[in-house]
């Protein structure tokens, strides 16, 4: 009996790790919203995106990873015969591991891709380092570049959308399991 109960602390601690990383590391409220906005209106075009290409892989497989784990754990702890419908509400956590998987699978790539074909447009204009405000004109005499710059506007907002989902479906889940606590 004693080792059941030490069996669901451990599944319990691995749950809430898997949580914790997931939003105290800051892929889920730091990396998205704040440092996005303050690195496209502070640094250069191309640096901001070489930023994206080099760090947003691991943000999108430590997300997926973890809300993987989360809903694994999740599952293991409680059984579907047996949920409460409180406890239904917790799988929500499937919608999280579909949008973190599909950021991670599809959204990563076709943005990883775009703006690479921007950058190499923008070299070829003689643009490399340029800011934000010089890469505007592009657009503007460039029909091919407008349609790039539209289509990573699209595809990235679908993907701040699925990192929105991700937040909401982590924080009912942190709701549910403050809520379950007995005392602190």
């Amino acid at each position: 009996m004693v080792r059941d109960a030490e069996a669901s602390t451990t599944i319990k601690l691995l749950h809430l790790l898997c949580l914790s990383t997931s939003w105290l590391v800051g892929c889920s409220l730091w990396l998205s919203p704040p440092a996005g906005f303050v690195m496209s209106s502070h640094l250069p075009r191309c640096t901001f995106s070489f930023i994206q290409l080099k760090l947003f892989p691991y943000y999108f497989h430590i997300s997926s990873a973890c809300a993987f784990f989360s809903l694994a754990l999740f599952t293991m702890h409680h059984p579907s015969e047996l949920l409460s419908n409180e406890q239904q509400t917790q799988l929500v956590l499937f919608v999280c591991v579909a949008a973190s998987v599909l950021n991670t699978q599809w959204f990563r790539r076709v943005t990883s891709d775009t703006v690479a074909a921007m950058h190499l447009m923008e070299l070829t204009h003689s643009l490399g380092p340029a800011t934000h405000q010089s890469c505007q004109q592009l657009p503007a005499s460039n029909p091919t570049y407008k349609q790039l710059s539209q289509e990573l506007t699209f595809y990235h907002a679908l993907s701040s959308l699925c990192n929105f989902c991700c937040i909401v479906c982590n924080g009912l889940n942190l709701y549910y399991l403050a809520a379950a606590l007995p005392a602190l």
